[in-house]
């Protein structure tokens, strides 16, 4: 895998830029739409070190509002590359700066930087664009979906949850994730970019777990993430093909208790 270097004030510079572009064409998402035919997995890659990020974080809690019950499923990673400036975010993982590297291979882009949003493993650009967020949920959702998923998960155990799925048939080299979000958090940032902000946050992921695919239909024990809860947190678990990084099918878990 080729090497990715991390020009993060660049980017950042770069997503101040274009962030005014978002005030135009923005069309609603908050119509349940019965002929949605696919679905959209927005991941941002975020920091609370970085000055560029809270208007990326403000747009998906925006998206996040409108989109209700249509197939969109929105995951924020905090990346760990922004603790050297001063301030470390509580909610980062040197796990999630990996994924967004590993994006970079995957859409054969030569750095990294915050925000980003990465749709469906397809595409990529700055976090803060709205029109192009609207625009590519809006074409992911008018797409036939690759795979189907169905995921449950029982969480009496506070410790585990146990996660029951069913896939269609899908390729050797694709891989289910689970993701367990809090929803939401405020943090009062005391020092970097950010110091003396108070930024709001939706959709943190806590913990990303990898599971094999042996057969359509499965069932795993997964540690649960410190904190978690079924009124505060959700489930999401996505298929991801690990040779190309395309996301083939979502869906959130039903959570028995």
């Amino acid at each position: 895998m080729k090497q990715v270097k991390i020009f993060a004030l660049t980017a950042c510079l770069m997503a101040a830029a274009l962030g005014s572009t978002a005030f135009i064409n923005v069309k609603l998402l908050n119509k349940v739409n019965a002929e949605d035919k696919g679905f959209a997995v927005v991941e941002l890659f975020t920091s609370e070190g970085c000055s560029s990020c809270p208007p990326a974080d403000q747009l998906v809690a925006k998206i996040e509002k409108e989109v209700k019950d249509r197939p969109v499923y929105i995951l924020a990673y905090h990346v760990d590359y922004w603790n050297r400036g001063g301030w470390k975010d509580a909610f980062s993982s040197a796990d999630y700066s990996k994924r967004q590297q590993d994006y970079a291979a995957y859409l054969h882009i030569q750095t990294v930087y915050t925000p980003q949003i990465v749709v469906n493993g397809r595409m990529e650009f700055v976090g803060s664009e709205e029109s192009v967020l609207r625009a590519a949920i809006t074409g992911n959702l008018q797409k036939a979906q690759g795979a189907p998923l169905s995921l449950s998960a029982a969480t009496a155990n506070k410790n585990q949850a146990d996660i029951k799925y069913t896939t269609g048939k899908a390729d050797k080299n694709t891989v289910l994730y689970i993701a367990f979000l809090q929803k939401s958090a405020q943090t009062k940032v005391g020092g970097g970019e950010n110091s003396g902000r108070t930024l709001s946050h939706v959709q943190i992921v806590r913990k990303l777990q990898k599971i094999a695919l042996s057969s359509e239909d499965g069932e795993t024990k997964v540690p649960l993430p410190a904190g978690f809860d079924n009124q505060d947190w959700e489930i999401i678990g996505f298929l991801q093909n690990t040779g190309t990084g395309v996301v083939t099918g979502a869906a959130k878990a039903s959570i028995v208790e």
